[in-house]
């Protein structure tokens, strides 16, 4: 499917910023300075699923297969080699075979081989230890029976079924290939990888430094002698750290509309680029912990909601969508009129919350016996606390009242993992626009162990999403993804609030620096950004 249409004015100033950078010989040398909103939970990306983790340390690692890093839309047509060289499927589309590059060096100087692919994804598959405390990836390979090393430098994995989507996990910015011989320990606080640039060091809350990885295997790359993340929680301190020429990039996505005003005015000369996120503001219902159990109630929560405000709230940042990433940023998406069709998506919210009175009767509760909760959100991070406040204000209309708990982000992750919490706001992420990534990471029975921390478990659901990622067919297959979505909805598996936008902003004397315009999980290597100064 052609999906260079996607948001032309971006892509056109990303095309024109290229070929202006292509006549100009890159310059080597200098340390690239970049803002952070938190501190991350580890470096082991295979353990994490927050864009906090994946954005300072990509670089440190390499993926078997990447998007291509110099198209802002990553997307299947344009998957590239990166550690393998090439790769061919079978004849039944079950077996894929790569070969993998040789003469590649860990950091610490040991060769990599084929063991290594083996051992990444062998732990991915829980058959082997390595001693991870999280493992957010192994919903995404169900379907995947073996992975074997063929020779030292070739690897096959065996899956048990066709699946289109294949290759795009493997290309997805997660899936970078770990050290055999390095433990999982280690690899939160003291990663090794094959990547453009390696560790230095990090002082939580303060600091994150990567140094050049002089033995690279690309020639040439990287350009930059160094990498300095700086942890900032305040947003607004950030803006005026950026607008003040102390930091040369902003956080990824860090920019909303209000404070794009604020870097036009006060650095008129900054780059920046508005991109689709597909992040989704959610809402999330513990299915488990009564009352939330009840469908009644949970769907009473769901026509409560006015999505249209939460939209709003996003200051011009926002739009409805679904569980898929909505058109025109997204292929597999709900229209606006295919969302209208369900009674949560309409604009009469009065209607549904008087619907919803009634619902929360019917399960007992009322005027007189109202439901007690704690909304959990983000510290420090305004957009989830209007976010929140907006949840808590809506739903005293049906009975449930509470109070707001910030809790800084790794609590707020382990409180979500363990399903010690009722209610939650939090965002729902895809590091890729493709439906196995987000259904199997986060809707099935499976995944209530990981990335499913709503909990929601629907046999029937389960059977759908694995009929629609064995279909080869890709009109057959969005009409079977769409229809899926719709379902979800209407379970209230964890309400879709809004989708949204947002912008990352640089100085001019960066260059090679690419943003993924439709996933903020993409393009976060920096091997080919250099400074113009």
């Amino acid at each position: 499917m052609n999906r260079t249409g996607l948001l032309p004015k971006s892509l056109l100033l990303i095309v024109i910023m290229s070929l202006a950078t292509a006549a100009v010989a890159q310059k080597t040398g200098g340390t690239l300075k970049l803002l952070h909103r938190d501190n991350p939970s580890s470096a082991s990306l295979q353990e994490e699923s927050s864009n906090s983790d994946i954005v300072p340390f990509t670089s440190l690692y390499n993926n078997l297969v990447a998007f291509d890093r110099k198209d802002p839309i990553a997307r299947a047509e344009t998957i590239r080699p990166d550690l393998a060289t090439e790769w061919s499927w079978n004849s039944d589309n079950t077996a894929l075979t790569l070969k993998l590059r040789q003469g590649v060096k860990w950091h610490d100087g040991k060769p990599f081989t084929s063991a290594d692919v083996q051992c990444t994804w062998d732990t991915i598959l829980e058959k082997r230890d390595s001693h991870w405390r999280k493992n957010p990836r192994k919903p995404w390979y169900g379907n995947l029976k073996q992975v074997t090393a063929v020779g030292p430098y070739e690897v096959r994995f065996t899956l048990g079924r066709p699946q289109p989507s294949f290759l795009s996990f493997l290309a997805s910015g997660w899936s970078v290939v770990y050290p055999c011989h390095v433990d999982g320990t280690a690899m939160r606080r003291n990663p090794i990888g094959t990547g453009p640039f390696k560790f230095a060091e990090w002082k939580p809350n303060d600091v994150i430094r990567l140094t050049k990885n002089r033995d690279y295997w690309k020639p040439g790359r990287p350009y930059l002698d160094s990498v300095e993340w700086r942890v900032m929680n305040s947003h607004a301190t950030r803006t005026l750290s950026f607008i003040a020429g102390q930091f040369d990039v902003t956080f990824n996505g860090d920019v909303n509309m209000n404070i794009m005003k604020d870097v036009r005015a006060q650095a008129p000369k900054a780059i920046c680029v508005t991109h689709a996120t597909n992040v989704i503001g959610t809402m999330l219902i513990n299915h488990t912990a009564p009352p939330f159990d009840n469908p009644k109630v949970r769907r009473a929560i769901s026509l409560a909601l006015d999505r249209r405000a939460f939209v709003a709230s996003r200051q011009g940042n926002g739009f409805l969508g679904g569980a898929m990433l909505s058109p025109p940023y997204g292929v597999w998406g709900l229209t606006e009129k295919q969302l209208e069709a369900l009674p949560e998506f309409q604009k009469d919210v009065e209607r549904n919350r008087a619907q919803a009175r009634k619902l929360m009767q019917e399960a007992g509760y009322g005027p007189n016996k109202k439901v007690k909760v704690t909304y959990i959100t983000r510290l420090n991070d305004p957009p989830h606390l209007t976010s929140s406040s907006l949840v808590a204000d809506q739903l005293r209309n049906i009975y449930i009242e509470g109070e707001i708990e910030q809790k800084e982000y790794t609590v707020f992750v382990g409180l979500q993992l363990k399903g010690a919490y009722t209610i939650a706001f939090n965002t729902s992420a895809a590091s890729v626009d493709d439906p196995d990534v987000t259904f199997y990471q986060t809707y099935t029975c499976a995944a209530r162990k990981y990335a499913n921390v709503s909990k929601y478990c629907n046999p029937e659901v389960d059977k759908k999403i694995d009929e629609q990622s064995a279909t080869i067919d890709s009109v057959k297959r969005k009409k079977l993804v769409q229809e899926l979505d719709l379902q979800l909805q209407r379970e209230v598996a964890r309400p879709s609030l809004y989708q949204y936008t947002s912008s990352t902003c640089w100085h001019p004397y960066v260059k090679g620096y690419v943003r993924s315009s439709n996933s903020l999980y993409q393009h976060n290597n920096l091997e080919d950004v250099w400074l113009d100064k």
